[in-house]
């Protein structure tokens, strides 16, 4: 038995590309960066090394993410991972990219608003107020909540990696 589910999280490297297939099924493709922490063994500092990551979406979900993803987004996706080859010049090709399942934004916008879609349904509970999920196959979006997020235990508490986690 083998599982293929990969979870990342990180930011837009560049506006996502919305086309279109034959069949005219919407296909989304962007990529991110995530970083690496690995201890430099001559200074012995810890530092960021960044990993950059493919991403494709299908679907209805497409069309509405390519209207609100931009470059430097903060998100999380869950998905697989999918191994294309092909030939281009006479020279073989490959690379490995994520098949996302689904996005979660990570980041705030439009004066700390999370991005809303005029779509998404008035009872779906939401974790928290600056979290959004495009779930598999529903194509629609969580609504945002407008109740502040209540103020964690640990507030006091200073985090080792700041606003950036290193994996």
């Amino acid at each position: 038995m083998s599982i293929n589910r990969v979870n990342v999280s990180g930011n837009l490297t560049r506006d996502p590309e919305l086309r279109q297939t034959a069949g005219g099924m919407s296909v989304l493709s962007f990529g991110i960066a995530v970083n690496d922490r690995r201890k430099n063994s001559q200074t012995g500092e810890w530092e960021d090394y960044p990993n950059f990551l493919d991403c494709t979406l299908f679907g209805a979900r497409a069309d509405g993410l390519s209207k609100i993803l931009t470059k430097g987004s903060k998100v999380a996706i869950d998905g697989k991972l999918r191994w294309s080859q092909w030939e281009r010049d006479g020279q073989k090709r490959s690379k490995v990219e994520i098949i996302v399942d689904s996005l979660d934004f990570m980041s705030q916008r439009n004066g700390g608003q999370a991005p809303a879609v005029a779509s998404a349904p008035a009872a779906a509970p939401v974790a928290s107020p600056a979290t959004e999920t495009f779930g598999a196959g529903t194509g629609e979006a969580a609504p945002v909540a407008s109740a502040p997020a209540p103020e964690p235990a640990d507030a006091g508490v200073e985090e080792p990696y700041g606003e950036d986690i290193p994996f």
